[in-house]
């Protein structure tokens, strides 16, 4: 799928980094924070920030629901690349479903972005990428670190004033995400590009066991922290609403699909039905984006299936009869 190299794109260099048949996730390269203060390098402006994102990226889509949520589409712009084969990396232009090219910068390839933050960059080239327009720099690309200063940092240019990282909840929260981002996250991922059958085993062992116990945290509680939705819903809903789609097929997750778990299935159909989420899914994105690359699947053939997804979501959640401290509003 490519890589910098020196600042030169070569598309023939693989990203995948694998221990012992392990595949292991590059380091984000940009970490800087924007603040409500003023007190870093990076103060919350409306307008002066961009986001480049795809719609398939389970780590993207992230900061793409939170700029819906927190109702911020008017102070940070946003480019949604292409669901392409990454030959050429992430890739910018008109395609159904609100890709459009970048009016922001013009750039028509993301690693342009990262030579313009950094001339000699080595490395992976991801989304999202949060693009500060008055410094012509990447402030940060990686996904926990965005949501967290959309959540708070811009709550002055939005009528939104959830949070969705409490402090009284923050130590439970970590530790849900802790175990969920190796469980599920990257747990997908470790099953779909393991190298050899014990890294694979090793993976999907961790992913069911991890399924099973938020199948069971849920059976007696409406969200994963707090009685309330945080961010630990919403770093677990992206892997969610893929699996069925795309993991359990593709990256080999087939022990048993999402829409079999008596607790989980309705959560996510609670969770979809939230309005900000469902007009942020795009389910011919998500399955495009992951079985056009040839490293996963090499005859390039997209499946036509399921027949309305969607749907399957819409249907009634009974999440309700469950004891929470606050409910979000659903359509």
């Amino acid at each position: 799928m490519g890589l910098l190299i020196n600042g030169q794109w070569d598309a023939n260099a693989t990203m995948l980094a694998v221990t012992e048949g392990r595949f292991v996730r590059e380091p984000a390269a940009f970490r800087n924070i924007i603040t409500a203060d003023g007190s870093s390098e990076f103060p919350a402006q409306p307008g002066r920030y961009h986001l480049y994102v795809a719609y398939h990226c389970p780590w993207a889509w992230r900061t793409l629901l939170y700029r819906t949520l927190k109702q911020l589409e008017s102070v940070i712009s946003m480019t949604i690349a292409i669901p392409n084969d990454r030959r050429e990396g992430w890739i910018f232009g008109d395609y159904p479903g609100g890709c459009t090219p970048d009016e922001v910068n013009g750039f028509t390839h993301l690693h342009q972005a990262y030579t313009a933050a950094r001339p000699d960059y080595s490395g992976t080239v991801s989304v999202p990428v949060l693009w500060d327009t008055l410094t012509r720099t990447i402030v940060n690309n990686e996904s926990p670190d965005i949501i967290r200063m959309l959540n708070q940092a811009f709550n002055a240019y939005t009528p939104v004033q959830d949070d969705f990282y409490p402090l009284a909840l923050r130590v439970e929260i970590d530790a849900v995400n802790e175990r969920v981002y190796h469980g599920v996250n990257n747990g997908v991922y470790r099953c779909g590009l393991a190298k050899t059958q014990a890294a694979y085993d090793e993976a999907f062992d961790l992913l069911f066991e991890t399924l099973d116990w938020l199948d069971a945290r849920l059976a007696t509680q409406r969200y994963l922290v707090g009685g309330q939705i945080t961010e630990a819903d919403w770093r677990l809903l992206p892997s969610l609403l893929r699996f069925d789609l795309v993991y359990h097929g593709l990256f080999k997750c087939n022990q048993r699909t999402l829409a079999s778990y008596p607790n989980l299935a309705p959560y996510l159909r609670e969770l979809y039905q939230i309005p900000a989420v469902a007009q942020s899914v795009n389910v011919a994105h998500f399955i495009r984006g992951y079985y056009s690359i040839p490293g996963i699947n090499p005859t390039g053939i997209i499946p036509r299936g399921p027949i309305d997804y969607a749907a399957t979501l819409r249907l009634p959640h009974d999440r309700a009869r469950l004891p929470s401290a606050l409910a979000y509003p659903t359509a």
